[in-house]
């Protein structure tokens, strides 16, 4: 096996391990990884660990925001669209000035455009790792749905502005003016949302033509990487920003697809996504001692630098998001939409939610070689990750807790879902008794209409009082002994088989059975 393969494969199932144990002792999996990596870089004769940059957009990036287009929500992007613009291109192209300008201060010998491309890398904040500590605290819903508004288009719109100054850099160009920069950033991502939208609707078309789950599913894997190269080599419009729009468009219209597709889905992408940020965390700590080994010399001042950098990330975001929240009321149309002005914890909350992530480490790695400053742009954008994750991720729950910045709609949302199950409990039952024949058998319809009544039920269980109170629901009691059941049939099932009673391929689709009926309860 060629060496350097072997090296992948083994970095890649050392990053799987060490997520497995970050998980299993709630550490956070970034920070494990390369804390741990970068420890294995020092080791003598370790060989060096190279990611081809031109790869690293394609064939990282543009899956992972593919994905989270996928399970992102256009009608939650369309009711905040105001707040989200404002943070996820407002505060980036803000961001980007002010770290490059920083940058090119303190740093003489870093060129201005290198100094503003490193202000794009840094720009956009992984919220989707501060919404996931929210989801779990309990944080108002309006400010989940910007944070994760946010989190997708930001990633689009520094990448798209790092592709236009990675081109000016590479071409030899000088620094692009301000409207000319501005002018070539709206018509690149204004391409880039037409083709991701035109794509998006001809894969839909061909998938509801396929009517196979497992085509599907594979068309589904290959859209991403297809759609950024055909945006940016053929069409030279923004790709992320194209596979962000499909992914947002596929991700809508999936509730017309089969359940299987979905179910596929929703596990491919879910593992995909944990190989490639642990491998991109794990790749990063491994390229960073090459980094610092070229930046020995004059070391003591990139730490100053770094450490101001990271700094005027911080102040950058707080500066943005005050201002922003309350001077965009005085809009009459704003204020008119928006009648009640926000408490100054929301805008604390999000201005303290600006965590970097993978997009961060693996836009620095897409830097060519040939880019002036390309070890002190990794380095810079490295501290500025691990700082933000170790500032934001172990501080923000006790902001959010000390500001009881708390959703107060959870008993809103559950009425609506128990309303909603019982019309389409009512609906079902009406179908059965339009489809039903005579001569059909009672005691089917009175099980399908038990089934129909059971998922209405649990619902409004939910609404009661805890289950400390009250002891445990019907429909929990249920699921409880059925789940028992199924472990009955199951291990029968196996002793059938390894007794030759039972051939292979039977079995299989016995156990798909019982697992589709156990998923059907998990949910």
């Amino acid at each position: 096996m060629n060496e350097s393969l072997a090296v992948l494969l083994a970095v890649l199932v050392g990053s799987l391990a060490l997520t497995v144990l970050s998980r299993k002792f709630r550490v956070s999996p970034p920070l494990a990884l390369v804390v741990v990596f970068l420890g294995v870089s020092f080791i003598p004769g370790m060989p060096e660990v190279r990611l081809d940059p031109e790869l690293v957009l394609p064939l990282v990036l543009a899956p992972l925001l593919y994905s989270a287009g996928l399970q992102s929500s256009p009608r939650r992007l369309r009711e905040n669209l105001r707040p989200i613009a404002l943070l996820a291109v407002g505060l980036v192209l803000f961001t980007a000035a002010v770290v490059g300008v920083v940058a090119w201060w303190l740093l003489p010998g870093l060129p201005l455009i290198s100094a503003l491309i490193l202000g794009a890398i840094i720009a956009p904040p992984d919220a989707v790792a501060a919404a996931s500590i929210g989801r779990r605290l309990g944080l108002q819903r309006r400010v989940m749905a910007i944070l994760e508004g946010e989190s997708l288009l930001n990633d689009a719109t520094a990448l798209t502005l790092l592709r236009i100054m990675l081109a000016a850099a590479v071409g030899g160009a000088a620094t692009p003016s301000v409207l000319s920069g501005l002018g070539q950033f709206v018509l690149t991502a204004a391409g880039g949302v037409v083709v991701g939208g035109v794509i998006g609707w001809v894969v839909h078309r061909i998938r509801m033509k396929l009517n196979d789950a497992v085509m599907e599913s594979a068309l589904g894997l290959v859209i991403p990487f297809a759609t950024y190269v055909l945006a940016e080599d053929f069409l030279h419009v923004s790709g992320v920003l194209a596979v962000v729009i499909a992914g947002l468009y596929l991700g809508h219209k999936s509730s017309e697809s089969g359940f299987a597709s979905r179910l596929q889905d929703e596990a491919v992408w879910a593992g995909l996504d944990t190989v490639l940020e642990a491998f991109v965390f794990a790749l990063i700590g491994l390229q960073l001692a090459v980094v610092v080994n070229e930046l020995r010399s004059g070391i003591g001042a990139v730490l100053v630098a770094a450490l101001a950098v990271l700094l005027a990330t911080v102040l950058a975001r707080i500066v943005w998001v005050f201002p922003m929240t309350y001077v965009a009321r005085l809009v009459p149309r704003i204020r008119a939409h928006e009648p009640r002005r926000p408490p100054w914890r929301v805008p604390a909350v999000i201005s303290w939610s600006g965590m970097r992530g993978v997009v961060t480490l693996a836009a620095a790695f897409a830097v060519p070689d040939d880019v002036a400053g390309r070890d002190l742009i990794i380095f810079l954008a490295f501290v500025v990750t691990v700082g933000t994750l170790l500032l934001h991720g172990l501080t923000l729950p006790w902001v959010i807790r000390r500001l009881r910045v708390y959703d107060t709609g959870a008993q809103h949302d559950a009425l609506e879902e128990a309303a909603a199950k019982q019309a389409a409990a009512e609906a079902a039952m009406r179908r059965l008794d339009e489809v039903t024949e005579d001569g059909t058998p009672e005691h089917i319809t009175t099980q399908l209409r038990s089934w129909a009544e059971q998922r209405a039920n649990g619902a409004w269980e939910r609404l009661g009082r805890p289950i400390e109170q009250v002891g445990e629901a019907p429909t929990a009691t249920f699921s409880r002994l059925r789940r028992q059941m199924l472990a009955a049939e199951r291990e029968t099932f196996v002793t059938f088989r390894d007794q030759g009673r039972l051939e292979d391929g039977v079995f299989v689709e016995m156990l798909r059975e019982i697992d589709h009926e156990e998923a059907m309860l998990e949910r």
